[in-house]
């Protein structure tokens, strides 16, 4: 049985910064490409950030590049996301995810096969 579970989480001052974690079990790790997405209050959710372990790759939402950084421990089975000069409009439930596809640009939330429940990022201005 696959499971992610995100923490870090909490509510961090305009400027601040948080370390998100995603613990996985359950899955071939190294094999899978890992994501991080977020949803705002009364939004859709919408794509922050992916690693693919195979190659190294990582893809930002163009808006965030310079402020999050996504990193992992394959060994440990840990994905990380560092946030940065974080502002209030970061302020969303933060998911990990994971899908096996590992080529193309695996932006879309349909790509992605396993969530965790989320961690909650609040940002005061």
């Amino acid at each position: 049985q696959v499971q992610l579970i995100e923490s870090g989480g909490g509510l961090v001052q305009t400027g601040g910064s948080l370390r998100l974690s995603c613990a996985a079990s359950g899955l071939a790790f190294s094999t899978y490409t890992m994501a991080w997405f977020r949803q705002a209050p009364g939004k859709e959710r919408e794509f922050v950030s992916y690693i693919t372990w195979s190659d190294g790759r990582t893809n930002y939402a163009d808006s965030l590049k310079g402020r999050f950084t996504i990193s992992g421990d394959s060994a440990k089975k840990t994905l990380f996301l560092q946030m940065n000069a974080l502002r209030p409009e970061d302020t969303a439930i933060y998911y990990c995810a994971a899908t096996p596809w590992t080529y193309g640009e695996l932006r879309s939330r349909t790509q992605y096969i396993y969530w965790g429940q989320g961690t909650r990022v609040t940002v005061s201005s």
